[in-house]
């Protein structure tokens, strides 16, 4: 009996507590708020296949991101779904950007609150982002809010815009593009900002908009949201990124420098963080690339307060996902539009299998980290003389080298089926004056001094700049990392198509092949280097090139013109293999280096100072005058100490 008493009162005891009890749970559950949020996802609409430690995962793609939103927000129904930019350019989906913005429209579908833009949003120009808004706005009644706070529309001399930048302002007042957006959630009112920083904004080269400096611009904001508009939490979303050289890491100093932003959606540099950077008060999160994560972040208020990291998770975006049927749909719409009105131009279909790769080659996260040949980057620089042969027939004029940088190879492949979407990814970027995707092949002459130095600038630039490590058909060279910045070349020669090697002759005028952008990006190695190197592309006749756009190589489908994009050379390529069982085989050759790039790693003093150029001559004499000067003036020291020593005696 006693214990029948017991347990009744502990139970009258527990009943008592419960409404204490759900007031606190209750409580704390109004003072959380969870973010969900994505960076960089650059058009990965359809999951890819990627190799990750030895195994081919197939990862992202936005039918499984729904998926993983909506479980997410069956745990938080008032959970924010965010995005720092960049969510267009980087797979054939970008080729109806402008004409139907699959971007936006299907980020609507899948449920986000508010974006920003990156660089790559700017990439076919104001005129492009104008019509993509435009479009948006036309065809869907749901979608994102855009913030942006430091652009800027620059005026002529006469005080007005030009054509392309009046369209563009009258897109984003027409699409609703703020400066900020407050949105409440569980009585907690939310300021949301998007800005775009300083190496984003270098990124952006052809964005005719005027960048304004994002640390201010974030001052100004967060003060009209705190004491304008009241805010209980602030948050950033930071097309700037962050680096592990704190001097570099821009979202970290926007967080030093204004304090008041609560928490900081860090993308541009594609930026996985397992945890959180929290500086002062201020949350910086990542959640990584194209669409492989959503990021979840749960915080909670304190009582002075501030907010606090309460759980943090990255959930990967892979098979163990289904698929949501709603947004399968509206990508197989826009796959059909995208075939009518971009691949049927060049014959082909998104689906297509254009060949087999019985290999993988370098996996796409680690392309360019290592300095040295690269199969993939021989595969791309063959594909584009042999489609410049096959666009120009019996017209061709011998190619002797193509050019590729690592900066413009956004994507990679895995044994298994290519596809013509595949390879687009592969040479994604860019616009040509067609006014379609993908940056065209150009033909320009640069002499035998200069393509040496294009080696240079491969040898000397790309340990400390990554992106400018360059790949290069047609061209054998060494090169000892240990000697001397720009003059690192030991050898350099012509490989010949019998695959001898002739020697380069520094005054003859070369044939060379490279997209649009690396060509124009070749003309700015001189100012870039201080003068030190030059490479001064030109015309056949040997005039330095003032339009770029005038050397595009064209070729011709069903007695149509078109510009040979860059993407297109490696289709074109990968179809003209040998087939086995119908579908062409990428050849072994492509599964092995072969000697186009020669490290040599030597201390041999004879290796390091062999073959000095003037520019190696010149810090020789600097460092022996000032290894003079050192020794003058320890002799001129030890002299004063003895003739005073002498005098004292």
């Amino acid at each position: 009996m006693k214990k029948l008493t017991k347990l009744l009162c502990f139970l009258l005891f527990i009943s008592f507590l419960q409404p204490f009890m759900f007031f606190k749970t209750f409580a704390d559950n109004e003072n959380n708020i969870s973010i969900l949020f994505t960076h960089d996802m650059h058009d990965h609409v359809l999951p890819v296949n990627v190799k990750q430690n030895d195994k081919i995962l197939q990862l992202g793609g936005y039918a499984r991101l729904k998926n993983a939103i909506d479980n997410e927000k069956l745990k938080n129904p008032d959970a924010l779904l965010l995005d720092a930019g960049d969510f267009s350019m980087g797979t054939v989906f970008q080729a109806i950007y402008a004409s139907d913005a699959p971007q936006l429209r299907l980020m609507g579908e899948l449920g986000y609150d508010a974006v920003t833009l990156g660089n790559h949003e700017f990439d076919f120009r104001a005129e492009g982002l104008a019509q993509s808004l435009t479009s948006a706005r036309k065809n869907s009644s749901k979608l994102p809010v855009i913030v942006q706070s430091n652009i800027e529309f620059p005026k002529d001399k006469n005080g007005n815009l030009t054509e392309s930048l009046k369209r563009l302002k009258e897109a984003m007042e027409y699409y609703g593009v703020k400066d900020y957006t407050v949105i409440e959630k569980k009585g907690i009112k939310i300021g949301i900002f998007g800005l775009i920083g300083k190496d984003s904004a270098s990124n952006a080269p052809m964005a005719e908009v005027k960048f304004l400096d994002a640390v201010e611009n974030a001052k100004r904001v967060t003060e009209i949201l705190k004491n304008k508009e009241k805010v209980d939490l602030i948050i950033c979303l930071s097309h700037s990124g962050t680096n592990s050289n704190k001097s570099k890491s821009e979202d970290e100093i926007l967080a030093k420098k204004v304090p008041d932003i609560d928490i900081i959606i860090s993308g541009h540099t594609h930026t996985k963080l397992s945890k959180p950077i929290v500086s002062g008060k201020t949350i910086i999160v990542s959640c990584g690339e194209y669409c492989e994560n959503l990021g979840v972040l749960n915080i909670a208020r304190a009582t002075n307060g501030s907010w606090n990291v309460k759980d943090y998770n990255l959930i990967p975006i892979d098979n163990s996902l289904k698929d949501d049927s709603n947004i399968s749909l509206s990508i197989e719409g826009f796959k059909k539009i995208l075939e009518e009105k971009y691949l049927s131009k060049f014959n082909l279909s998104f689906d297509e299998i254009i060949a087999y790769s019985p290999f993988d080659f370098v996996e796409s996260s680690n392309i360019g980290k290592k300095h040295g040949e690269e199969p993939l980057g021989n595969l791309i620089t063959d594909s584009y003389i042999y489609a410049v042969k096959k666009a120009e027939g019996s017209n061709y004029e011998p190619v002797t080298a193509a050019i590729v940088p690592n900066g413009t190879i956004r994507a990679s492949f895995v044994k298994g089926n290519i596809t013509a979407a595949d390879a687009f990814a592969v040479s994604s970027l860019g616009i040509g004056p067609d006014k379609i995707s993908g940056y065209p092949l150009i033909s320009v002459y640069l002499t035998g001094k200069e393509l040496k130095t294009a080696c240079e600038v491969d040898a000397s630039i790309a340990p400390i700049m990554p992106e400018a490590q360059l790949y290069i058909s047609g061209i054998s060279y060494s090169f000892n990392p240990k000697r001397i910045i720009f003059n690192k070349i030991t050898r350099a020669e012509i490989i010949k198509d019998d695959g001898t090697l002739e020697k380069i002759d520094d005054n003859k005028l070369y044939r060379v092949v490279a997209g649009l952008y690396s060509a124009q990006m070749l003309s700015v190695i001189g100012e870039k280097s201080h003068g030190l190197l030059s490479v001064v592309p030109k015309t056949k006749d040997g005039k330095p090139i003032t339009d770029f756009e005038a050397q595009i190589i064209y070729g011709y489908e069903n007695g149509k013109k078109y510009e040979l994009k860059e993407w297109l050379a490696l289709a074109q390529y990968l179809k003209s293999f040998e087939k086995i069982n119908g579908i062409p085989q990428i050849p072994e050759y492509y599964n092995k280096t072969h000697g186009r790039k020669v490290i040599e790693n030597s201390y041999n003093i004879v290796s390091i100072l062999k073959n000095p150029n003037n520019i190696s001559l010149t810090i020789y004499a600097v460092i022996i005058v000032l290894l003079f000067l050192i020794i003058f003036g320890i002799y001129k020291i030890s002299s004063k100490r003895k003739t005073k020593k002498h005098i004292e005696i």
